[in-house]
């Protein structure tokens, strides 16, 4: 017996959206905050890249840790989908023909 139902995510809409505003919000503040610092231009473009270059690695590293969960939840649907296999053809009370 077989299931072929997708995993369920426990990620509600409401959490998805509260996740999406609050780096939005963030975001925007630091954003502001670098823009309206009272330094030097190059010292303001040096902190807009440092920023652009975390918010983009820690998009790549949120890719990474999904990609890691979704093959280890393919690998176990694989084993499981074996052992299935293996307990379905599995008959304790054959009796071998000698």
């Amino acid at each position: 017996m077989t299931s072929t139902a997708k995993p369920h995510s426990p990620t509600t809409t409401a959490f998805y959206a509260q996740a999406v505003i609050s780096f939005a919000v963030s975001l925007a503040a630091v954003g502001l905050g670098v823009a309206y610092l009272p330094v030097d231009g190059w010292v303001r473009a040096f902190l807009a890249l440092g920023l652009l270059f975390t918010v983009t690695s820690a998009f790549t590293l949120a890719k990474c840790i999904r990609d890691r969960q979704e093959e280890t939840y393919v690998v176990s649907r694989v084993d499981q989908a074996r052992l299935e296999k293996l307990l379905a053809e599995h008959d304790p009370y054959r009796v071998e023909a000698a």
